[in-house]
C-alpha cells in the first residue's frame, strides 16, 4: 500500500507532458498524460491526472523534479534534471540490468548507454530535424488521414516494402503523396515509413554503439510494428512496457526522492 512521503515528476516535452508520482518507496502510484507540451495547459493537466491517481494533492508532495524540453517553466519544482539523466534512471529503475536505452521522442530521437550500476554512460542525440521522430509519423499519419496507433496495422499487411528515400521530413511527406498519386498500398508506404525511422535510429544507436538488454522509452515505443523492425535491424530483443512514455518523468521522480532523501 502506498505511503507518504511522496515525490513528483513532470517530463515537460515538446508534444507531450508526463508526470507521475512515487511513494516513499520509490514506487510509482499516479500517472498522468496529455497530448500537449511546453507553452499549454499540458503539464498542469498531466500533473493533476498524476495526484489524482495517487490519490494526493499537491501539498503532499515532499518534493519535485521538472525535466524535459520544458522544464524551466516548471518554476514550482524543487529541481531541474537533464531528461537524459532522467530517463536512464527511469529506464533503470523498470528494468533492472538495461544497458541501452533508446528514446523516440515527439522532436528528437537519442539513443543511451546505461553502466551496470544503472547510471547514464554516454549518449547519441538527433535534435537537428524532426525526420525519424514522433512528430515525423504525425504528419505521415495525418497524409493517410488516420491515427499514429494505426500505423502499426497499416505495416503487419504490407507485402513489398515501398522505399521512402528523403530524411527530411518534408521531402518526404511529398515523397509519400506522391506514392499514392501512383497507386501503391499504403500498407508498403506505411512500412517504408517505419523502415526509414528504423534505419535512422539504427544509425544512431550503432555509432553509440548497442548493449543488450535494449529498452524503447517514448510514445514511439508503443509502434509495436515499428518496434519490431527496429528489433531486427539490431538484432536484439527489444523490450519495453505500457508505462514507456512516462519513463523520463519516473526519472525526475525518483531523482526528487533521492534528492530529499539524501
Amino acid at each position: 500500500m502506498a505511503q507518504g512521503p511522496y515525490y513528483l515528476g513532470i517530463d515537460v516535452g515538446s508534444t507531450a507532458s508526463k508526470c507521475v508520482v512515487v511513494d516513499a518507496e520509490g514506487a510509482l502510484v499516479g500517472r498522468g498524460l496529455a497530448r500537449s507540451g511546453a507553452g499549454t495547459a499540458g503539464p498542469q493537466k498531466a500533473m493533476d491526472q498524476a495526484l489524482a491517481d495517487a490519490g494526493i494533492a499537491f501539498e503532499d508532495v515532499a518534493a519535485s523534479c521538472a525535466t524535459g524540453y520544458g522544464r524551466n517553466l516548471m518554476e514550482w519544482a524543487t529541481s531541474q534534471m537533464s531528461e537524459l539523466s532522467c530517463h536512464a534512471k527511469g529506464a533503470a529503475s523498470l528494468f533492472p540490468g538495461v544497458r541501452t536505452v533508446i528514446d523516440i521522442g515527439g522532436q528528437d530521437a537519442k539513443v543511451l548507454s546505461i553502466s551496470a550500476d544503472g547510471d547514464l554512460e554516454n549518449f547519441a542525440m538527433n535534435d537537428k530535424c524532426a525526420a525519424g521522430t514522433g512528430r515525423f509519423l504525425d504528419v505521415m499519419a495525418s497524409i493517410f488521414g488516420c491515427e499514429v496507433s494505426d500505423l502499426s496495422g497499416f505495416d503487419e499487411q504490407s507485402e513489398h516494402v515501398a522505399t521512402i528515400s528523403s530524411t527530411c521530413t518534408v521531402f518526404a511527406e511529398s515523397e509519400v503523396i506522391s506514392k499514392l498519386s501512383e497507386g501503391q498500398p499504403i500498407p508498403d508506404i506505411v512500412a517504408g515509413i517505419h523502415t526509414s525511422v528504423v534505419e535512422r535510429t539504427a544509425g544512431l544507436a550503432r555509432r553509440l554503439g548497442v548493449k543488450a538488454p535494449v529498452v524503447m522509452t517514448g510514445g514511439v515505443a508503443l509502434n509495436r510494428r515499428l518496434r519490431e523492425r527496429l528489433a531486427e535491424k539490431l538484432g536484439c530483443d527489444i523490450a519495453t512496457n505500457e508505462d514507456s512514455q512516462l519513463i523520463g518523468a519516473l526519472g525526475a521522480a525518483l531523482h526528487a526522492r533521492e534528492a530529499a532523501t539524501r
